[in-house]
């Protein structure tokens, strides 16, 4: 059964002057809450390996931020802004940033009513003649309120992925109420960032330096990465009261053969760093239960855990999605999920969780909540009245599982 869950129960006062507007100096030198069981202590992010389980598998996931925003003049001179969202055309990520000359995608679209069907120009005013020689434009497929289809073409035979590194801008969050800088080129990717296509850091990640890195390999945790790319979706707000009626959107992630068997054989003791590792992780299991029960792994639709009960263990559930990977010679599991991790949510594959402070009446406030057993006032209650800074430069929290 969906639960009725109303999204103002999940609300608390977060005033702008406790949100994180810059990066500190040094990665790791952020606050540490920890929960364990209804209790809290502080301590500094660095210190995150001391208080660790050994032999554990610790899960990051490993996608690149791009530099998704891109600003265009009309020939009026009215100024629009073009997010970058997902690839339309080519579909699949890695094609889309090899494109050469034309590619498609879904974006959001800033000034979008000035917007007609004209062909727009990226806005160049210091003439950059590299900037000049791509002559880069955009031209409006489709449009649906603020977001629409939007087919790019440029000229000097380099791939989209070098376009957008010449001419966009790194996406941070609207809440930090400030252009990109020089620095969040840097700071708003974690130092594993691999695979391209995010539009938002998963912010969990960006506290971990190679030290805190390599003291957690001596610790003899494992380690494995999955990449799932975030997609602005997962940041949008709940505007319905009842949560049932919010849509998640689906992102795309990959995971190898390889972490499969290794989550399969780690005893259960599975530490994800960040949202996006535990709803990757998560989804998993109804992969597993698709490849059971169908044959083949299917894309994890957003209520799919509450409508029934499912008897099958995790071991299980890895069991048959590494089989079916086996038998037709495949390395990776690449699919999609819009899972939506709400107070109810029965929790199959991770104990323990690496996150920052997310914003009120959020889905990542549900998750935390649902992680919890409910016991999510007890966190940030604590982090408001301890000068923790919060949102994706703020401080990070190291949770323990509460069934």
């Amino acid at each position: 059964m969906i639960p009725e869950i109303h999204i103002e129960d999940y609300n608390y006062p977060l005033t702008d002057d406790r949100i994180a507007k810059y990066p500190l100096a040094e990665r790791d030198s952020s606050k540490l809450l920890r929960y364990i069981d209804g209790q809290v202590d502080e301590h500094i992010f660095r210190e995150l390996p001391d208080l660790l389980p050994e032999d554990a598998l610790m899960v990051f996931n490993d996608t690149k931020v791009v530099p998704a925003r891109l600003h265009f003049v009309r020939p009026t001179g009215a100024h629009i802004e073009i997010f970058c969202l997902q690839p339309d055309t080519p579909v699949e990520y890695n094609l889309a940033f090899a494109s050469i000359g034309k590619c498609r995608w879904t974006c959001v679209i800033g000034n979008a009513k000035r917007w007609k069907d004209d062909l727009l120009s990226l806005y160049n005013p210091e003439n950059d003649l590299r900037i000049a020689d791509m002559g880069l434009k955009a031209r409006l497929i489709s449009r649906e309120d603020q977001s629409g289809l939007v087919e790019f073409t440029w000229e000097n035979g380099i791939p989209f992925s070098s376009v957008l590194e010449i001419c966009g801008t790194v996406p941070i969050p609207p809440y930090l109420n400030r252009e990109s800088e020089t620095i969040d080129s840097e700071r708003y990717q974690t130092l594993y960032a691999h695979y391209r296509g995010s539009v938002a850091a998963p912010t969990a990640g960006l506290h971990f330096t190679e030290n805190v890195l390599e003291r957690i390999a001596d610790k003899g945790i494992q380690i494995q990465n999955v990449c799932l790319h975030v997609g602005a979706g997962t940041f949008l707000p709940v505007k319905s009261s009842n949560v049932a009626d919010h849509p998640m959107h689906r992102e795309p992630f990959v995971v190898t053969l390889e972490c499969l068997e290794r989550l399969r054989d780690c005893g259960k003791k599975i530490i994800a760093v960040g949202t996006t590792s535990v709803r990757t992780l998560e989804s998993l299991y109804y992969i597993g239960v698709s490849c059971i029960e169908k044959g083949m792994p299917e894309d994890v639709e957003q209520w799919a855990p509450y409508t029934r009960e499912y008897p099958y263990t995790m071991e299980e559930a890895l069991d048959a999605i590494i089989s079916y990977l086996e038998r037709y010679g495949m390395e990776q599991l690449v699919i999609g999920t819009r899972i939506i991790i709400v107070p109810g949510f029965k929790f199959r594959m991770v104990n323990y969780l690496v996150t920052n402070f997310h914003q009120p009446e959020s889905t990542l406030i549900l998750l935390v909540s649902a992680f919890v057993g409910g016991d999510w006032r007890t966190i940030y209650d604590y982090a408001l009245s301890h000068s923790f800074r919060f949102l994706s430069y703020g401080d990070s929290s190291l949770l323990y599982r509460r069934d």
